[in-house]
C-alpha cells in the first residue's frame, strides 16, 4: 500500500505540472522584471549597514513585488483584473525609481553603476506600460 501512495502522489505531481502551465515566464515583461529584481538584490549590497530594516528592505520588498504581481495577475481570468495587478507592479517600479534618487541624493551609490540600473527601470516601466495599453484596448 505504502508504495501505491508513492506513485499516486508522483502521478499526481506530473498530472499538476501538466495542467498548470506558468505562461508569465514567458514573458519578456518578466524577464526584464527578474532581471530588476536581481539587480536591486545586488544594489542593496552598496547601502549602508544602518539601512538593513529601512531603505535595503523597502527596495528589495518593491522589486519583489514587481514580478509578484506579475505572476499573481498572469493568473487571473479577467482583463480587468489582470490590468490592476500589472498597474501595481508598474507602481512599485516608480517606488523603486524614487528610492534610489534618495539613495543617490544620500551618497549611498557612489560606488555603484546607477546607470545600468536606471536603463532597467526605464525598460521595465515601459514594457508594463505596454502590457497594460494592451488589456486597455481588448
Amino acid at each position: 500500500m505504502g508504495e501505491k501512495t508513492v506513485v499516486w502522489e508522483k502521478n499526481a505531481s506530473e498530472i499538476y505540472r501538466m495542467e498548470f502551465e506558468l505562461n508569465h515566464k514567458k514573458l519578456a515583461v518578466y524577464l526584464e522584471a527578474k532581471k530588476l529584481c536581481l539587480e536591486t538584490y545586488q544594489l542593496s549590497n552598496h547601502l549602508p549597514a544602518e539601512e538593513k530594516f529601512g531603505l535595503i528592505t523597502q527596495i528589495r520588498r518593491a522589486s519583489t513585488s514587481v514580478i509578484l504581481n506579475l505572476a499573481e495577475g498572469s493568473s487571473r481570468h479577467s482583463g480587468l483584473e489582470r490590468k490592476r495587478f500589472y498597474e501595481i507592479a508598474r507602481g512599485s517600479i516608480v517606488e523603486l525609481d524614487t528610492a534610489i534618487d534618495i539613495c543617490t541624493s544620500l551618497g549611498y551609490l557612489n560606488t555603484y553603476d546607477i546607470s545600468k540600473y536606471e536603463k532597467l527601470l526605464t525598460h521595465s516601466f515601459t514594457l508594463f506600460s505596454k502590457l497594460i495599453n494592451q488589456l486597455k484596448s481588448t
